[in-house]
């Protein structure tokens, strides 16, 4: 494993640990998307993996070397881990090439055409910032972190001041850099849509403790709790005798006739399909069609029983302590 967290804490007060036993390693090469809400921990780890915090308790250790533990605790500066932040700061006053090498160590200048040319950079070199657009901006803080030959790179919030016409086409750009240029990438961010599009895993964190981490198929068909169904997709809450389970929309058949009916509330046009919100069991179901529903008209559906979720009492709703992966 290329990066090992082991048993990570990290608390400012002992009795409130903001990470709990975070345990958790990621490959060479790989894409690792966390998502967590505001106030979940995601934060607090990036600086203790940057080496702007001390950890409490556990160990990090990345490509051989421990960065911290008990005994142990390497300045940021020495770890070899690039940083982009979302709001992609730049030197107003410096062009591309300046922004890119500055502060760099004269033995990697060898590295600033490849890079140039892996970022789509090599017309824009002599450009200052005001001149760039939001997307040419964050390719050259791309650049900045990869010359530097990270062996781990951290994007915080990274398209979340791109304008939504050009975001797709700009985390695609920024995915076949990081995957060009082979490093191993945490990134940080509230969009699901993001993550599926460019993660090979997916770790989900709330109130400081690590709910799922898989791949995004798997964490999206088998999510480990409601919490995790929730954050990746919208769900349908069905009672069978009285047991929950719920159901993804998309695994929801509009059909001439069946035992499970409902009323229409709203159908909305969303693109390449109608998104209809109906009323089933006195819950508000979502599913989508190809045709629109007039409001109070009735829907019968069907499903496949495979695609019932079903959590036991303990994953109702989210871990509140570190459950045994093992």
């Amino acid at each position: 494993m290329f990066l090992k967290i082991n048993n990570l804490e990290k608390f400012y007060k002992k009795d409130r640990p903001l990470i709990k036993s975070l345990d958790f390693n990621v490959n060479k090469g790989e894409i690792v998307s966390f998502i967590g809400e505001s106030g979940s921990g995601k934060t607090t780890f990036l600086r203790c993996l940057a080496g702007l915090d001390e950890i409490n308790d556990g160990s990090i250790e990345l490509n051989g070397k421990i960065l911290n533990d008990s005994k142990t605790f390497v300045e940021s500066h020495e770890r070899k881990i690039g940083f982009v932040f979302q709001d992609y700061p730049l030197f107003p006053h410096l062009n591309v090439i300046d922004n890119i090498t500055f502060n760099l160590n004269s033995k990697l200048n060898g590295k600033l055409d490849n890079v140039l040319g892996l970022t789509g950079l090599k017309d824009l070199t002599r450009s200052f910032p005001h001149e760039l657009s939001g997307g040419e901006q964050q390719r050259v803080s791309i650049a900045r972190a990869i010359i530097r030959d990270p062996d781990l790179l951290l994007l915080d919030e990274p398209f979340s001041n791109l304008d939504s016409n050009i975001k797709l086409q700009i985390k695609n750009e920024i995915y076949s850099i990081i995957k060009n240029a082979g490093i191993t990438t945490i990134l940080v961010t509230h969009d699901v849509k993001e993550s599926f599009a460019i993660a090979d895993k997916i770790l989900i964190f709330k109130a400081g403790v690590l709910q799922q981490y898989d791949e995004p198929f798997n964490i999206y068909c088998k999510p480990s709790n409601c919490y995790c169904a929730k954050v990746l997709g919208e769900l349908n809450l069905l009672v069978i005798n009285g047991k929950k389970y719920y159901l993804r929309p998309e695994n929801i058949n509009i059909v001439n006739s069946s035992e499970y009916k409902g009323i229409v509330e709203k159908s909305s046009f969303v693109g390449k399909e109608f998104q209809i919100s109906a009323n089933f069991f006195d819950e508000k179901w979502t599913l989508f069609s190809n045709n629109s529903f007039k409001e109070g008209c009735e829907l019968s559906v069907s499903f496949k029983d495979e695609d019932l979720i079903k959590f036991d009492s303990n994953c109702e709703n989210y871990f509140t302590q570190p459950i045994d992966r093992k």
